[in-house]
């Protein structure tokens, strides 16, 4: 494969991954939802704090607790849908709003015209039960309909054929007969078409993907603690490249991630199956098979990061240490707190690969010290303090032994504090607060933006005589626009946690620099798909630079 289809593909990859992001983003306020709901009205919770008299059944809060978890899991059982509508979004171009009503038409049909065939098949009887042939698990209900067990593939295939459509077709004209019919109209119309052959093909298709993907699920758990470091690794070697959701994706809401019959249904991915035993009253103990894949970021989280960020604190100049002390406490307070660890990490990547290859095996050994341990604390979205005390101590020991992760994390804070102390110390890496000016106290490695800052202004002061008068020239957005080789250069920004994602027609006009200087923590280039890493504040930048860019658009129009 040629070095341009490559990039061609990374960048399709990554446009999906960062399609994933926002189903994900939504599953904290679920996972609060049903943890505090599924814990308070948790019979064994209850008795055990001697609630009863407040929280008992038939009080108030019972039923608001009750409520609660209700909601949650409505949220978790309806994922499939979720993605269709996220990737639709995420991948179409323009008229983003008809590419998502589109998507959900098309799930909607799809799964509606498996059932049929199911039906036609005999393998769903006419009184709606299943025929005794089916094999277990193979077949479950969507929003009313009995269809295959498809899971979050199921969306993201839709989501994928409607994102194709939709930039395909969203601007076609048709013959005046048929005018009314072109433009965006033809989306949902095409997608509907298409949606019932994607249903005749996954009803063939689809089996002997479930046997295969059942079949990896078994491999990985019968691999023990090898397969629980290995995944532990690879995840976390791919946060650089911004594809570690499409790793993972699958180990949470697949059946390669473990399959488990609770209270009567089935439930596949190890994240479906923690919520479902997190909201059932029959749970002793949660799952430690598919527990793995979710508890293992924990000890870097709470434990082996928060010790790498006081090495370098240490290790600074002692002139620096003020302003070091007030970026690294933000940091590590950011990482503790809600598990976003990415404005530490590329800190010492840019500075030190070997330092992240290291950070890399210790991921995947903080996994295999949960695994070995029976520490099974649940996570939606990342593993940082709010997740541990809610999937982790509210549930209680029994359930989670989350009193063992405790020595972990002391173990992992210890070690990332020698071993950054000592690299650093030994190999003289520029970390924050040693370089040699003073002025470049970050945390990152900071580039020479001084032979850039001339063409800055000069380009802001020409745009700036283009616009119509009352436009207001933010510096920040425009070193941001800059940066990214101008607005011809640059589109469909996009977000997710702590990085700006967009593609770029030409990558050779990316200047890290001046991204740098608008705050940037870092940037990945790989061909035409562009990650600026900001960190956390990048949910408010990235709506004020499209309005932004809109705005400036439309006043180098006039």
């Amino acid at each position: 494969m040629s070095t341009p289809k490559k990039h061609q593909v990374l960048t399709v990859v990554q446009t999906i991954g960062r399609s994933f992001f926002l189903p994900i983003s939504i599953l904290p306020v679920a996972g609060l939802l049903l943890g505090i709901g599924a814990s308070f009205s948790n019979p064994d919770t209850i008795a055990q704090y001697g609630l009863q008299a407040w929280m008992g059944e038939g009080t108030l809060l019972n039923h608001v607790f009750m409520l609660m978890s209700t909601v949650g899991s409505a949220v978790f059982d309806n994922l499939p849908l979720l993605f269709a509508l996220a990737v639709a979004l995420g991948m179409a171009k323009e008229e983003k709003a008809v590419a998502v009503l589109s998507s959900g038409l098309a799930f909607i049909v799809m799964h509606k015209t498996i059932s049929e065939l199911l039906t036609f098949a005999g393998q769903i009887l006419p009184n709606g039960e299943l025929a005794e042939n089916v094999v277990s698990g193979t077949i479950t209900t969507v929003l009313g309909m009995q269809t295959l067990e498809m899971g979050v593939f199921g969306g993201i295939i839709v989501g994928l054929m409607v994102a194709i459509l939709h930039n395909r077709f969203y601007r076609i004209e048709l013959p005046a007969v048929f005018s009314f019919f072109g433009g965006v109209r033809f989306v949902p119309i095409i997608s509907t078409l298409c949606a019932i052959v994607l249903g005749v093909v996954c009803y063939f298709a689809w089996p002997p993907v479930q046997k295969l993907i059942l079949l990896s699920g078994h491999l990985v758990v019968k691999s023990g603690y090898v397969g629980t470091f290995i995944f532990g690794f690879i995840e976390r070697a791919l946060i650089p490249f911004g594809l570690h959701h499409v790793f993972y994706m699958p180990f949470w809401q697949s059946a390669i991630g473990g399959v488990m019959n609770i209270d009567g249904t089935m439930y596949y991915g190890a994240q479906n199956i923690f919520f479902a035993q997190l909201a059932s009253p029959s749970t002793k103990h949660f799952a430690i098979e598919t527990a793995r894949f979710l508890s293992g970021e924990y000890p870097i989280m709470l434990g082996g990061l928060l010790g790498a960020a006081l090495a370098m604190y240490h290790t600074a100049k002692t002139s620096k240490r003020k302003i070091v002390g007030g970026l690294l406490f933000s940091a590590a307070l950011t990482c503790f707190i809600t598990g976003i660890t990415e404005p530490i990490e590329f800190t010492f990547l840019f500075v030190a690969p070997l330092l992240y290859v290291a950070h890399c095996f210790f991921a995947g050994i903080g996994f295999v010290l949960m695994h070995l341990f029976k520490i099974t604390i649940g996570t939606t979205f990342s593993c940082g303090l709010i997740d541990y005390i809610l999937y982790g101590v509210m549930p209680g020991q029994a359930k989670t032994n989350w009193m063992y992760f405790i020595p972990i994390a002391i173990v992992f804070f210890a070690v990332y504090y020698y071993l950054f102390k000592w690299a650093i110390l030994k190999w003289d890496l520029q970390t924050p607060g040693r370089e040699e000016d003073e002025q470049e106290t970050k945390l990152y490695t900071k580039a020479d933006v001084k032979a850039k800052h001339a063409k800055e202004q000069a380009e802001q002061q020409a745009a700036a005589e283009k616009m119509a008068e009352g436009f207001e020239v933010n510096e920040q957005m425009e070193t941001i626009i800059a940066g990214l080789g101008g607005l011809d250069n640059m589109e469909n920004p996009e977000c997710c946690a702590t990085r700006l994602r967009l593609n770029v027609q030409d990558s050779s006009k990316v200047d890290k620099a001046l991204l740098k200087k608008a705050g940037a923590v870092g940037t990945i280039i790989n061909g035409q798909a562009i990650q600026v890493i900001f960190g956390p504040v990048v949910s408010t930048i990235k709506p004020k630079l499209q309005a932004y860019m809109d705005k400036k658009r439309a006043a180098l129009k006039k």
